[in-house]
């Protein structure tokens, strides 16, 4: 086999002697070399630990949760505004405990619905350079530094989840989640995609082209999720589910 040569500059750039992990902007102030020590790592590594002690602390407090993803960007004159802060109401009404991310647009939405019935409304935040800011109807809430610490949190012991249209962020929850359950790493519960003009085109393509065309799913994983348009049908779907404990 040919022995591959790398430039100097190459392996003082990608070969450091350490394992690196992607500095954020403000760690990188003042700094002239990009690359980590051994001891920063570690403390980073603590740093994750807590972040998941404290979150699963917090989430013990609650009770019969159920979890709201869906945009940040989108106004509360917007129609599936309305319907998420519609769903935060009945989930209140019936002693559901709402958790959102926290943010703006459908997690506000829903949080505002919860709050404005007089139920738990958790925000579970995260920093982020544009969009994201805690909104003013969480009565409870935790700030996360880490995106995949808050997600295993928005995860961990929701007995329903439920998918307002949404970006980027939303799409990567769904299919997390969905992944979860399908393999069996987690407790198989409601998946609950509310939209029909949103959620339609994904759907067909999963079923035309993921499963028939391709065969790299089965008809069975469709069955994990339900497609509806409107809170009340969503709610008809989630009353019924069962607490869970963590995973």
């Amino acid at each position: 086999m040919p022995t591959i040569k790398k430039s100097k500059k190459a392996v003082q750039e990608h070969e450091p002697g350490t394992c690196r992990m992607p500095l954020l902007p403000s760690e990188q102030k003042d700094r002239k070399s990009p690359a980590e020590s051994l001891n920063e790592i570690t403390w980073r590594i603590f740093r994750i630990m807590a972040e998941f002690v404290e979150g699963f602390q917090f989430l013990s407090e609650f009770k019969r949760e159920v979890t709201i993803f869906g945009s940040a960007r989108l106004p509360e004159t917007d129609r599936w505004y309305k319907e998420a802060r519609k769903f935060g109401k009945m989930l209140a009404e019936c002693g559901f405990t709402t958790v959102t991310g926290g943010g703006p647009g459908i997690m506000e939405a829903a949080n505002r619905g919860a709050m404005e019935e007089g139920g738990i409304s958790v925000g579970l935040n995260i920093q982020l350079p544009k969009e994201q800011r805690a909104n003013p109807y969480i009565t409870h809430g935790k700030g996360f530094h880490y995106f995949f610490s808050r997600k295993v949190m928005l995860a961990a012991s929701a007995q329903a989840y439920v998918f307002f249209p949404g970006g980027f962020g939303t799409m990567d929850e769904f299919f997390e989640m969905l992944v979860l359950i399908q393999t069996g790493k987690a407790q198989r519960v409601p998946m609950v995609c509310v939209g029909k003009e949103f959620w339609e085109p994904l759907m067909k393509f999963i079923d035309e082209t993921i499963v028939r065309k391709f065969d790299v799913a089965s008809v069975a994983d469709t069955k994990l999720y339900a497609v509806v348009d409107s809170a009340e049908e969503a709610f008809k779907i989630v009353e019924s589910s069962s607490e869970r404990t963590f995973f």
